[in-house]
């Protein structure tokens, strides 16, 4: 688990007796946390989970049979809420990024560590970072799959900044990057004013 706060806030939360986890300290920008926990990763297989997403069901026996065949992937979207808005939103999402083949971060992505190290890694920019790299591998025509199993996304901030708001916010802010915008500008609108820059703290397992 890679942590972008300086004083550790999501590090206090893990267990001392846990073995497998292993959290360390990053400057933040979620590009900047990605590839360190990527570094300290001893796999060959590496998944990229945002800290307020869940996994679905067997996951990990699923993704590691899918990078037998694919050099990338990443899971459908589902928002954990009953509203139908945001079961539209989750459908729509896990649409376009059939269509797109760029998976958002927050389907937690996942790939082989040849893949990673051949791209660069991701960018080491506070926002977007997962565009440009699945970008990248779609224009180098590295194929990806997209399980239909679903990683289930917190719906915190929809509900804390209003649903309109927020998806409106989030295609303004994809399409304003796509026009030339720096990342590091509109990471400044993405979080709300009272958050810090390192309160986004992806982690990697």
């Amino acid at each position: 688990m890679v942590d972008g706060d300086p004083l550790g806030s999501t590090l206090a939360k893990l267990s001392p007796s846990d073995p497998l986890v292993c959290g360390i300290l990053s400057q933040p920008g979620r590009g900047i946390q990605l590839n360190a926990g990527a570094v300290i990763a001893r796999s060959t297989r590496l998944l990229f989970l945002h800290a307020d997403v869940l996994l679905p069901q067997n996951a990990l026996v699923k993704l590691c049979r899918v990078l037998d065949h694919y050099a990338a992937g990443a899971f459908d979207l589902e928002i954990n809420a009953t509203c139908l808005s945001l079961r539209w939103i989750s459908r729509v999402a896990s649409l376009r990024s059939r269509l797109t083949r760029v998976p958002y971060g927050d389907q937690a992505i996942f790939m082989n560590r040849d893949t990673f190290d051949a791209l660069g890694g991701f960018a080491d920019i506070p926002i977007m970072e997962d565009v440009v790299f699945m970008r990248r591998l779609k224009k180098q025509q590295i194929p990806i799959s997209i399980l239909r199993d679903r990683a289930l996304i917190s719906a915190r901030r929809w509900e804390t900044e209003g649903i309109l708001r927020c998806t409106l916010r989030n295609w303004l802010l994809l399409g304003l990057f796509t026009w030339g915008y720096s990342p590091h500008q509109l990471a400044k609108w993405y979080r709300p004013p009272q958050q810090p820059l390192g309160a986004s703290r992806p982690s990697e397992l």
